[in-house]
């Protein structure tokens, strides 16, 4: 069975003015759905053919790895998103956060770092490393299962992500993602 472009968890306008229809025009209708096709290029009549998405990535590597963990890094971005999201998160969640950063401003500041520092292109996350959470960056397509971490929320810092709407302004992009997008519940309900 092929892989497919999962649907979207909102409507191609409803993260305006945050992002523009126009970016998730070309995000996901352009850059994931051609991860999601090469990746069906590349697992076609061989012994990946059938396998999880999941599995695929933890045994392919090169090109294949590249796709299938791009089609899974955004499909999980675009969970990670919400319109009328962001700002801080209460509860269990607001708990924890504080329990392992100390605040969630000092959380708040070292997942932005991440995003920041991430060289060229790449991903910043918020994982449960196994020994609690931590934040986390990785380049190109690498994502926390390859290190054995659980991934609850990732922030897209190639530049397709928001050069459309931000241009090269990456840390505008991350601040207006931490304040008016994050998907607190889909964070919570991963933990849980």
């Amino acid at each position: 069975m092929a892989f497919e472009l999962p649907e979207l968890p909102f409507a191609m306008d409803a993260l305006a003015p945050h992002i523009s229809r126009r970016t998730l025009e070309f995000h996901y209708g352009k850059h994931h759905q051609a991860y999601v096709n090469n990746l069906n290029k590349g697992v076609e009549g061989t012994d990946m053919e059938g396998m999880s998405l999941e599995d695929v990535i933890m045994a392919a590597e090169g090109g294949l790895f590249n796709n299938a963990a791009q089609t899974w890094n955004h499909t999980f971005y675009w969970n990670s998103m919400t319109p009328d999201g962001g700002g801080e998160p209460g509860g269990d969640l607001g708990d924890a956060i504080g329990s392992a950063f100390g605040s969630y401003d000092a959380f708040r500041q070292e997942f932005t770092q991440a995003a920041m520092t991430q060289f060229g292109s790449g991903w910043a996350w918020l994982v449960d490393d196994g020994s609690g959470l931590s934040v986390m960056k990785t380049p190109n397509a690498d994502l926390p299962m390859k290190h054995s971490a659980k991934a609850l929320l990732t922030v897209d810092v190639w530049e397709h992500a928001y050069y459309l709407d931000y241009q090269n302004a990456r840390a505008t992009y991350v601040d207006t993602f931490m304040d008016h997008l994050v998907n607190w519940d889909s964070v919570a309900a991963r933990m849980g």
